[in-house]
């Protein structure tokens, strides 16, 4: 084996081998809590007082806004590095990458999915 694969067994073993080391140990010692506090089953909200119910039904635009947030931010956590170099990577791949991700929200406004209401 190279010195690579048998870092790589190493690094391995070792992620295996010390979480489950640590779950044993606190099995065996058998961690718990002393008594149940009725605080534990309480809502926490930021050290404010809970107004209203905590189980309560978000509408789905929230959620489709949230995914386009996270495809766009994805888009310039690509963009950056691509930025920076420029001149070795060429332009072509990421118009091609922009045009991609421009289509689709294209899509999107033509389907509504961004007016809000």
């Amino acid at each position: 084996m190279s010195d690579a694969w048998l870092a790589l067994f190493v690094f391995l073993a070792l992620s295996l081998i010390v979480p489950l080391s640590m779950v044993g140990v606190a099995w065996l010692v058998q961690v718990r809590a002393r008594k149940d506090s009725p605080l534990k089953l309480q809502t926490y909200e930021c050290g404010e007082d809970q107004a209203g119910p905590t189980w309560i039904q978000f509408h789905p635009r929230y959620y489709v806004l949230a995914l386009f947030f996270v495809l766009f931010d994805v888009e310039a956590a690509f963009m950056l590095p691509w930025g920076a170099s420029v001149r070795e990577l060429g332009v072509v791949e990421m118009t091609v990458f922009v045009l991609i991700l421009l289509v689709g929200w294209g899509y999107a406004v033509k389907k509504g999915a961004l007016r809000w209401q």
